[in-house]
């Protein structure tokens, strides 16, 4: 059989076809380019429930960016009143009510449209790891109280819990290499996200109220290394948490260590100004796990002691160092103190919490050479209450009498504990603050919990331009239209033709 074809069948093809071919250029010739949808952004709250104080964390990200990098900030910061929710083991619903000034200021800072789908968690730290050896019924109490208090409020609770030592370091160390976007970066000129050179990536060094953590990566690969799996590449830390070394419970070891030297009432203090004089109970000392009662066989009933300052740098780094064990590693490489194995030190360090605010006090905090640390501390050791006090009239008198014991700790700690050394010791910043985020833990611990640091690489949301995808829109509408209206007379004329034949 022999198919006719009509002679206007061929060119209105043809047309038809030129038109699609056309539109087809139009969308090959308009670039597809990384975009950002743009949305509301979202919260979420972590407490920081700390041995001393607990504080109030609120971050916020694009909504559309939960598995991109460096976008999460934080947004708002409260600092609860009163002492750590450990301090209420007698009445744990005190450490609820404790919260809700904080949360109240929260609710306020987030858009109610997003409060129920913000995640909210409380992590705490090493003063309930202390009452939790203490006491475990009294621990559980306060974390179920906290829980019913945040719960209170119209947020998606996540859970109150003690956190390990393990996890408080790995959390800040994600924390700030996060913040300072050493695990990925963006590139202007590649379009893209990439990955930075290893070097940048940074050790953390957080000094708590109770405990201390040190993490880093070791120069080589490590047994039990702590190991994480970010944005396509692998990472092995080392992380350890000493209790018991955070700076409060180090000072009261010291001051053990001073009142169990002899049976008098009065003692000699090295690391308190000169003249400073002050009564305290031994209870008040042995209050803690990190300071037990000797066992001497006489009554250990509380009794009045009289501390008197002598403001001797040297003595009383002498008399801190005692409170460690640098003598007793079984390991073949190294031991940081107390027979724990660390590696070397290796790389650049950020030192926060207790490090920045005890160095700040001291105007340390900018690099400077561990000679002119020790001065600066020896310089302000030997000066008398009096000078002090006339000096820092606004400053908390507790904690001025305790910085010339913290300042010497921290020596102790960095380059005795830790093998810092003056060669390695302006590798270490004292910082608070990176991107306009405090330092700590929180902040890793809520990206985990959240999911928000792929294990892969992310790859960018794909798609037009707004402004290019609307003219494209534009262009592909007219064309069509001025086809239609083409084919149309086309038609109507060949019809015509063919009605006139």
């Amino acid at each position: 059989m022999v198919i006719k074809l009509n002679h206007w069948y061929v060119p209105a093809a043809l047309l038809l076809l030129s038109i699609f071919t056309l539109v087809a250029l139009i969308l090959s010739v308009v670039g597809i380019h990384n975009v950002s949808l743009a949305s509301g952004n979202k919260y979420g709250l972590v407490f920081d429930a700390g041995s001393s104080h607990t504080s109030l964390f609120v971050y916020q990200w694009p909504a559309d960016k939960e598995n991109n990098t460096g976008v999460v900030s934080q947004t708002f910061s409260c600092h609860v009143n009163g002492s750590g929710i450990s301090s209420y083991a007698d009445n744990p619903p005190k450490a609820g009510s404790s919260l809700r000034e904080c949360l109240d200021a929260a609710m306020t800072v987030i858009p109610s449209e997003r409060q129920r789908e913000s995640p909210a968690y409380l992590g705490a730290t090493a003063g309930m790891r202390l009452l939790r050896q203490s006491n475990e019924t009294a621990a559980l109490q306060v974390l179920e109280e906290v829980g019913k208090a945040i719960q209170q409020y119209p947020v998606s609770f996540r859970g109150a819990r003690i956190i390990t030592g393990q996890e408080e370091g790995a959390y800040g160390w994600i924390t700030i290499n996060y913040l300072l976007s050493s695990f990925i970066e963006y590139s202007a000129q590649a379009r893209d996200w990439i990955h930075p050179a290893s070097a940048g990536i940074l050790g953390a060094l957080d000094l708590g109220g109770a405990s201390t953590q040190i993490s880093f990566v070791p120069a080589s690969l490590i047994a039990n290394a702590t190991r994480f799996r970010l944005y396509g590449f692998n990472y092995s830390i080392y992380t350890h948490s000493y209790l018991c070394y955070g700076q409060n419970q180090a000072l009261r070891q010291v001051l053990q260590l001073i009142i169990n030297s002899t049976t008098t009432s009065h003692f000699q203090h090295p690391c308190y100004p000169i003249n400073y004089t002050d009564v305290i109970t031994t209870a008040s000392i042995y209050d803690s796990p990190c300071a037990s009662p000797p066992h001497l066989g006489s009554s250990t009933a509380s009794r009045n002691v009289t501390l008197v300052g002598t403001g001797n740098a040297t003595l009383c780094r002498e008399t801190v160092q005692k409170i460690f064990n640098f003598s007793n590693c079984s390991h073949n490489e190294s031991c940081g103190f107390n027979g724990v194995y660390q590696p070397q030190v290796n790389g650049k360090f950020l030192a926060f919490s207790a490090y920045f605010y005890t160095f700040s006090f001291l105007n340390l905090t900018e690099t400077h050479p561990l000679d002119k640390v020790e001065k600066t501390i020896q310089e302000f050791c030997a000066k008398t209450w009096d000078e002090l006090k006339s000096s820092y009239p606004k400053q908390n008198e507790d904690r001025l009498r305790n910085y010339c014991a913290s300042a010497n700790y921290i020596l102790t700690l960095l380059l005795y504990g830790y093998g810092f050394s003056s060669s390695t010791w302006e590798n270490i910043a004292f910082r608070m603050q990176a991107a306009n985020s405090d330092i700590g833990w929180t902040l890793g611990y809520m990206l985990n919990l959240t999911n928000m640091i792929p294990s892969e690489d992310p790859r960018p949301l794909k798609g037009h331009e707004p402004a290019v995808w609307a003219a494209s829109i534009f262009f592909i509408a007219a064309t069509l239209l001025t086809g239609f209206i083409l084919f149309a007379v086309f038609l109507v004329r060949s019809l015509w033709r063919r009605a006139e034949g």
